[in-house]
């Protein structure tokens, strides 16, 4: 049995009746065609990197067959298919707008044959088991409805013997960084997301789930909870970023 986090309840409306579920692709749908700029400005490129880095954690595993969870507009798959050579790569998002701009990207980098994005649900995904050599996930964990059902369901469809990678942001260790982070989270953030779209208050959504997300070590408990082994994970850029790094046993 899953255990709820405080984490799954953080909205970006707490005044709605809708679930997170529907309010995070209603919010997702609305800035689809901003999305990839925002993304830049407010890592200041570094995102991208970020990326990079985690994918070059399957390299030596050579997957055929990848799962992006939380594809968004497809950065995640991309940058797998010039790094990696796969086979296949399905994209998922609940996120339909997100999905349009991302199979356009897709084309223009002569993906089509490759990629593959979808409408999808990270709690109910719609491969069997043991599917994918390697399931990957970036920046979306947060925005799972709940976050231990959406990481069973990846184990899921995990090849025994596959990994998966989680990049997600982390709370910075040392003070100055620290109050950087906060400063930069709680304020500039919010204010520059805002530029792309009116609802500001989404927006705070992004520093509210933040500070309640289980990360570094005590994420890692979570995935040892749900199955998976030889966990660990690796601080990037003095600590507001974090690679997450998990295994399905074979047998």
């Amino acid at each position: 049995m899953t255990k709820s986090l405080p984490h799954d309840s953080v909205k970006p409306l707490s005044d709605s009746e809708k679930t997170k579920k529907q309010q995070v692709a209603e919010m997702f749908d609305d800035l689809a065609d901003r999305y990839d700029l925002m993304n830049r400005m407010l890592s200041c490129g570094i995102d991208v990197k970020w990326r990079m880095k985690a994918i070059t954690e399957l390299k030596k595993d050579n997957p055929k067959q990848i799962l992006d969870v939380a594809t968004g507009t497809g950065d995640m798959a991309i940058i797998a298919c010039r790094l990696l050579k796969p086979e296949k790569i399905i994209g998922i998002d609940i996120s339909e707008h997100m999905l349009e701009n991302g199979r356009k990207k897709v084309e223009k980098e002569g993906f089509s044959d490759i990629v593959q994005l979808q409408t999808g649900d990270s709690e109910t995904i719609n491969f069997a088991d043991n599917s994918f050599d390697a399931v990957m996930v970036a920046f979306g964990v947060r925005n799972f409805e709940h976050l231990e059902n959406g990481l069973n369901e990846m184990f899921r469809v995990l090849k025994p013997g596959g990994q998966l990678i989680v990049v997600e942001f982390s709370r910075p260790r040392v003070r100055i960084f620290r109050s950087l982070y906060n400063l930069y989270m709680s304020f500039v953030a919010p204010e520059v997301a805002r530029w792309f779209s009116q609802n500001k208050k989404a927006y705070q959504y992004l520093n509210q789930s933040a500070k309640l997300f289980p990360d570094r070590h005590d994420f890692v408990e979570i995935l040892n909870r749900t199955g998976y082994s030889n966990t660990s994970f690796k601080s990037l850029s003095a600590g507001i970023c974090c690679i997450y790094i998990g295994k399905k046993s074979v047998g």
